[in-house]
């Protein structure tokens, strides 16, 4: 079973505690967490985009010329594409870009996803995070104490509102809870921050 050092909010080690190889010491599979994130951005698409056509740009009624014995092309209208103001070749329209993937897929993904962070030596166990009142600058200075990369994600076992708000205003720093995990947002950050209890938590969900 791999194990990692435990710390406290000064950064100091308190202990270690080992993972379940199952979840965080299995072989990455990167063709797996490729598609899974492909999901993911894919369901984030607004796909609200809209362009007309030439069917549905107005005017263009009345033929701009006749068809013999100007010198120029032949047209039917100032509303095909080639005109300025006219309609757009293969107009995007609304759509849903959303799909599914297997669940054993996405469970798949995730261990991987955690497996790559214990094996890039980028997750910090922290024995808790708490704070007594919200403050960005108790926030930074914790980030700072555990030698935290800019691009931190703080993964908790239950919502903690102080810690939550101290770090909104951070850039770059998230925070999330073991339900409202995801594959694409553990790849994202550089450190994974992550407290006892929520391994724990993630153990359960994944086992």
């Amino acid at each position: 079973m791999p194990k990692v050092n435990v710390y406290n909010m000064l950064g100091e080690q308190v202990g270690e505690i080992e993972l379940d190889e199952n979840i965080f010491g299995i072989e990455v599979n990167q063709h797996v967490v490729y598609e899974v994130v492909k999901n993911q951005l894919a369901n984030k698409r607004q796909g609200t985009q809209s362009a007309k056509t030439r069917a549905e740009v107005r005017g263009g009624g009345r033929k701009p010329w006749r068809q013999k014995g100007t010198g120029r092309a032949r047209q039917g209208s100032i509303r095909a594409p080639h005109f300025t103001g006219g309609g757009v070749t293969f107009a995007p329209k609304p759509r849903d870009y959303s799909y599914s993937v297997p669940k054993k897929v996405r469970r798949l993904a995730m261990k991987s996803a955690l497996t790559s962070k214990v094996l890039n030596n980028e997750i910090i166990v922290i024995d808790e995070i708490n704070f007594d009142a919200p403050k960005t600058k108790d926030m930074a200075n914790f980030l700072t104490k555990i030698n935290a990369d800019k691009k931190a994600l703080i993964v908790m076992g239950e919502k903690n509102v102080n810690v939550i708000k101290s770090a909104n205003n951070i850039p770059n720093v998230q925070t999330a809870l073991v339900n409202t995990l995801n594959v694409y947002d553990i790849l994202k950050y550089n450190s994974f921050i992550i407290t006892k209890d929520a391994v724990r938590k993630v153990e359960e969900v994944y086992a």
